[in-house]
């Protein structure tokens, strides 16, 4: 597995690939973080690939190419916020944005962190679709994406999670 410093290297030459292992590495952080400030699915959506094309702009300026996950973060925060500010004028991002206890953070973030790398261990088509669920795609975008039937998502959404309970209920156990 490469490192983010090597793919923003291979997404600066050009590299579709290095630029799909950024999105499945960092989307789904993404796309949470614009979605936990109350932005609408196709908000998110804007704010999410506003942050990749401001990536793309600001790719031969990045100066700390292993920390591009939490420039991703802060640049999806910031589209959001200006989402929402532009909907709602005068709004401040105190306002939108409520910062929870310091111990409660920890936690969220250990129980995302596990949750993701769980789903990051199923097989295929599982991994892509519980990501596609997570961003609040619908059924038929869903089988688009993934080339499946739209009678068959609803079924391999439930062995899917299904899969991913068992794993993470051994994982629970096993601590």
């Amino acid at each position: 597995m490469r490192d983010s410093a090597e793919l923003l290297a291979a997404a600066a030459e050009g590299d579709r690939t290095a630029w799909d292992e950024l999105e499945a590495r960092f989307g789904p952080r993404m796309w949470a973080v614009a979605r936990a400030c109350g932005l609408s699915p196709s908000d998110a959506a804007d704010a999410v690939q506003g942050s990749w094309l401001r990536l793309l702009q600001h790719l031969p300026s990045i100066r700390d190419p292993a920390g591009v996950g939490a420039w991703l973060v802060t640049t999806v925060r910031r589209e959001a916020l200006l989402l929402l500010r532009k909907d709602r004028p005068g709004v401040s991002s105190f306002e939108v944005v409520e910062d929870p206890d310091p111990e409660s953070a920890v936690l969220e973030a250990d129980g995302r962190r596990l949750l993701w790398k769980t789903v990051s261990d199923l097989h295929e088509p599982c991994r892509s679709l519980l990501q596609l669920v997570a961003v609040d795609f619908g059924n038929q975008q869903m089988a688009a994406r993934l080339g499946l039937p739209v009678g068959s998502i609803g079924p391999t959404k439930a062995r899917c999670l299904e899969k991913l309970r068992t794993l993470i209920s051994i994982q629970e156990t096993a601590q």
